[in-house]
């Protein structure tokens, strides 16, 4: 009889064990593969602008960084698209609040560039966009973002506009060296952030077109 209790209480007292074993498994399986994916995000983002950078319909700058928008400004005043959207504009910032930091020789900021007030992340750029694109009847477009927040964007715009052909020109800010990102602690985690809100927006851009396809995706906005 006693053995018998003996075994059960083994027994019992094994499975929290195995569970716990069982879970730090996964951890360090999720962790590696994370790990693994941060890095191959690192090594794609793209390292320079393409050259030479084809003639688009319009150009699209997402705030987040001055230089953004005057890139996109000095791409305009090249001719290599028709027409600029700035989206994610603060509400309480002007045209005149921009034009300060743009330079704008042949005054196109007043003829040819549109400001998107509505967006407030990502997600909103792509909406806002896709809606500004099917408006002027654009077929093609380059993006204009940070190095870092390309691979996002375009996920996010190519869910929106599937037909449209994205050209991506990258910018690269001074305070973020991608390539060398393991040499300062901050880098680090910022790409790391940025690379975890990747992942969050692949999950939920497949798990909503999952549910399109099942016909029970509620509806946009």
């Amino acid at each position: 009889m006693s053995s018998r209790l003996s075994f059960r209480r083994t027994a019992q007292g094994e499975r929290p064990a195995s569970l716990l074993v069982w879970l730090a498994r996964l951890a360090i399986v999720t962790a590696f593969a994370w790990l693994i994916g941060f890095l191959t995000f690192i090594y794609r983002l793209p390292e320079s602008p393409p050259d030479p950078l084809p003639h688009a319909d319009g150009i699209v700058a997402l705030t987040g960084g001055e230089e953004r928008i005057v890139a996109a400004m000095s791409l305009l005043s090249a001719n290599k698209g028709g027409r600029l959207l700035i989206s994610g504009v603060h509400p309480d910032v002007t045209r005149d609040d921009i034009k300060k930091h743009v330079a704008d020789p042949g005054n196109l900021f007043a003829c040819c560039v549109d400001l998107d007030r509505a967006a407030r992340n990502t997600a909103g750029n792509a909406i806002e966009t896709a809606r500004w694109v099917r408006k002027m009847g654009y077929r093609s477009i380059i993006l204009v973002t940070a190095q870092y927040h390309m691979p996002r964007s375009l996920i996010e715009l190519k869910r929106e506009l599937p037909d449209v052909a994205l050209i991506p020109y990258p910018v690269f800010p001074d305070k973020v060296h991608a390539r060398d990102w393991w040499k300062d602690l901050g880098t680090a985690r910022f790409l790391a952030s940025e690379y975890t809100k990747y992942l969050v927006a692949e999950l939920r851009i497949g798990i909503a077109d999952r549910l399109t396809s099942q016909g029970t995706a509620p509806q946009a906005p």
